[in-house]
Parts: C-alpha cells; structure tokens; sequence
C-alpha cells in the first residue's frame, strides 16, 4: 500500500484519480467500496505519482497493472 509521506494533491489530482478509478470499477463491475477497490486505489496512487497524470495514462496503467 503506498506511503504518502509529505504528498499533497490537488483538487485536479483528485479528480484525475477518482475518475480513472471509477472507469476501473465500472469496467469490473465492481464497488468501488470493495477490497478490490480499495487495492485498486492504492496502485493507482503510486502510478499517478510515477507520472500517470492524466486519466486516459493512468486509467491504461491501472488496467495494466491490475491484469498482472
């Protein structure tokens, strides 16, 4: 799970999150209060913070990184 030490983000890179994430979940059909989820949100922190700043980048990261 990912350590945000000193990590602030912005109400843009909220959305960016919150919206790949959603898309992630709507494709699983999954809650997006699940484990599952909850995983899924922690990988896609770390990637946004490797520089999957936009949702379509990260949104394809997360696919990726979820299907290993």
């Amino acid at each position: 799970m990912s350590l945000l030490v000193n990590s602030s983000f912005s109400p843009e890179d909220l959305d960016v999150l919150r919206s790949a994430l959603d898309a992630w979940c709507t494709e699983r059909r999954i809650d997006i209060k699940s484990v599952d989820a909850q995983f899924a949100a922690s990988a896609a922190l770390d990637l946004y913070q490797a520089g999957y700043d936009s949702r379509e980048k990260l949104l394809h990261a997360l696919r990726d990184h979820r299907a290993a």
